[in-house]
């Protein structure tokens, strides 16, 4: 597999080789021996499986808290959606930066996001299976959310009228107070 690096510090695409022939196709969708070979070292203990049934669908931007934060590896296996993240490390180098990149059954890419970090995506087809692959388990009280068009971050999703859940349009604004608790250490 290929570990792509992306715009943000530590976020990373991965790139499965894919071996198909007439029958169809077969591929590792996680090594946790070729991660660590490429510096990578997640322990993920829980999977979630989301499905959108209608193109425009944003679910996001979400959190948790300290503790509870978790790294994600994310995969679309059926549709396309554009999948962004958004760096919360207060004295990281690309803090309040986002970078969004298809994800598609196509192209069978993944997007590992590390904790500390705010997760969303939008469908850009119809039918849509979303797998998270989370290295903590999901805790209700420490979940946060950032309104899906918040000025701050300013993530260009490419539509202005998306369907949003009445939590992800009402999730608050930006708010630097509210992200002390994610610290960043430069791993040199």
């Amino acid at each position: 597999m290929k570990v792509i690096e992306t715009e943000l510090k530590d976020v990373y695409i991965i790139e499965p080789t894919v071996f198909g022939d007439n029958r169809g196709w077969f591929m590792e969708s996680w090594s946790k021996r070729e991660m660590e070979k490429a510096g990578l070292f997640y322990d993920f203990i829980q999977d979630n499986h989301s499905y959108s049934s209608v193109k425009g669908t944003i679910r996001g931007l979400h959190f948790q808290n300290g503790e509870f934060s978790q790294a994600k590896l994310v995969r679309c296996v059926r549709g396309s959606v554009l999948d962004v993240a958004v760096d919360l490390r207060k004295g990281s180098p690309t803090y309040k930066k986002w970078v969004g990149v298809e994800l598609s059954s196509e192209n069978k890419r993944q997007l590992l996001i590390p904790r500390g970090f705010a997760h969303g995506f939008m469908t850009l087809t119809d039918e849509v299976d979303f797998l998270y692959r989370a290295d903590n388990f999901y805790n209700k009280e420490s979940e946060g959310a950032i309104k899906w068009n918040d000025k701050t971050i300013g993530v260009n999703w490419g539509i202005e009228n998306p369907i949003v859940s009445s939590k992800d349009a009402n999730a608050p604004e930006f708010d630097d107070e509210r992200f002390e608790y994610f610290s960043y250490e430069d791993k040199k």
